[in-house]
């Protein structure tokens, strides 16, 4: 292995460990309301695996960019789909109309 592949592979793991720490250390309240903010995260990943699918450097670099390509697709749908559900449950419900009451003795209407 060369060096630039030791070194791209380190910096990989380190990664993936510092983002599964950062993740795992989330209270699940503040969970759904991240997610809706790194959405722009994942379409800035979503670009990048188009470059990486339509570079036609080889075909492994496609195969990979094309499942880049979908997962990102997948993360960033994902996101807005979880984000409009959050924003649901913050919305008032409309106040039904209230029906009149015929049985009080009234004049009928």
């Amino acid at each position: 292995m060369s060096i630039i592949a030791i070194t791209e592979l380190y910096v990989f793991v380190l990664a993936g460990f510092v983002g599964y720490q950062v993740i795992t250390r989330v209270p699940p309240l503040l969970h759904t309301p991240l997610m809706s903010a790194t959405n722009a995260i994942s379409g800035i990943s979503l670009v990048g695996s188009l470059v990486a699918a339509g570079s036609h450097q080889s075909t492994v670099s496609t195969v990979l960019g094309f499942i880049a390509v979908t997962s990102a697709t997948i993360n960033v749908v994902g996101g807005f789909l979880i984000t409009d559900r959050m924003l649901r449950m913050f919305k008032r419900q409309p106040e039904a109309p209230k029906a009149r009451d015929t049985t009080a003795g009234g004049p009928p209407a």
